[in-house]
């Protein structure tokens, strides 16, 4: 199955900080059990700290706030997204 975009947006916020999102249906395998590869990251270039989320092989799922690397369990796009939005508040103090 070829990728197919689902979601992609791309924006600079507050004129600091860089914000990347993106979700692609690549069809279900082995390396991608839900069928879908994203990436979506906030990041601020002046203190370097970052919010990024995806599921690259062989690691799946899984989320970085800043150096620190945790597990996460996809459920769908709209959780994803949402659970972004909640860490980089969270994480960051910036709402998307």
């Amino acid at each position: 199955m070829k990728a197919a975009l689902v979601y992609w947006h791309k924006a600079r916020l507050q004129g600091r900080y860089i914000l990347e999102m993106e979700i692609y249906r690549i069809g279900k395998s082995s390396k991608y059990r839900d069928g879908v590869k994203y990436g979506l990251i906030l990041m601020d270039p002046q203190s370097g700290k970052r919010v990024l989320m995806d599921n690259h092989h062989p690691k799946g799922p899984h989320i970085h706030l800043d150096n620190q690397e945790i597990p996460y369990q996809y459920v769908d796009e709209e959780k994803l997204i949402q659970d972004f939005k909640n860490l980089v508040l969270t994480h960051m103090e910036v709402k998307i």
